[in-house]
């Protein structure tokens, strides 16, 4: 499968571009602040055309490159639970963070809604671009926060880790640390279940790809992360 990761230039969120191959369709997962231009590159690079964008929730950093990605045909995928956020991306915002874009790119954030937007539920099931996700609905960070797996991983991966399958997991599981819980929408009984009965369940020949920081293994983040280490039975 191949993987593109590269950071937003704001708040070092994570956008992912997965396709089976060069010269195919892609899916577009988190398209944050300022990916535009990489995007362009990665796609003009690798002959890929965006067929959807997956969000794995509605904060503002995950999602506010998402209607210039989509354009007026692709598809935007978001849970149900978190499809609100669209509709008012920046009142739902920090005023900090607003004036921090402000003060970094020299001009006011703006926000227009995608033209199409799917929502999903828990386990979905979504065939897009020759690949196949599977939702999981694991709420904590937000309401709607969810993780994509897919039963395959980026080419030349498995030469250099024990994995055989991929999730994306947003802001609910870092290398090392989970997603915060005190923004709006935050739940932190919530996000206890989503470790115990969501992520922890995974196996540890998952590679986890997260919503920022570097990726990991679901084997050492069993094995390291306090998070995961602590939680109750």
């Amino acid at each position: 499968m191949l993987t593109i990761a590269f950071p937003a230039q704001a708040f070092d969120t994570n956008c992912y571009v997965l396709a089976p191959q060069a010269g195919e369709e892609c899916v577009v997962v988190d398209p944050g602040v300022g990916i535009e231009e990489t995007l362009r590159e990665v796609l003009t690079t690798h002959r890929l055309r965006p067929a959807a964008v997956l969000l794995t929730h509605g904060h503002v950093d995950h999602v506010y490159s998402v209607t210039p990605v989509c354009g007026a045909d692709t598809a935007a995928y978001i849970h149900r639970d978190d499809r609100y956020r669209l509709h008012d991306l920046l009142g739902q915002s920090n005023p900090g963070l607003l004036a921090m874009f402000e003060q970094q790119f020299g001009r006011a954030a703006t926000w227009r809604e995608p033209s199409t937007v799917v929502e999903i539920t828990d386990r979905t099931a979504l065939d897009l671009a020759g690949l196949h996700f599977l939702a999981l609905h694991a709420p904590g960070h937000t309401e709607g926060s969810v993780m994509f797996g897919i039963d395959d991983v980026p080419d030349g991966i498995d030469a250099q880790a024990d994995v055989d399958r991929t999730m994306l997991t947003g802001d609910v599981l870092f290398a090392g640390s989970i997603g915060r819980t005190d923004l709006p929408g935050g739940d932190p009984a919530a996000m206890t279940r989503s470790l115990r009965d969501v992520v922890l369940p995974l196996p540890d020949t998952t590679l986890v790809l997260p919503g920022h920081y570097h990726a990991t293994t679901m084997g050492h983040e069993r094995a390291t992360n306090p998070y995961l280490r602590g939680l109750p039975a």
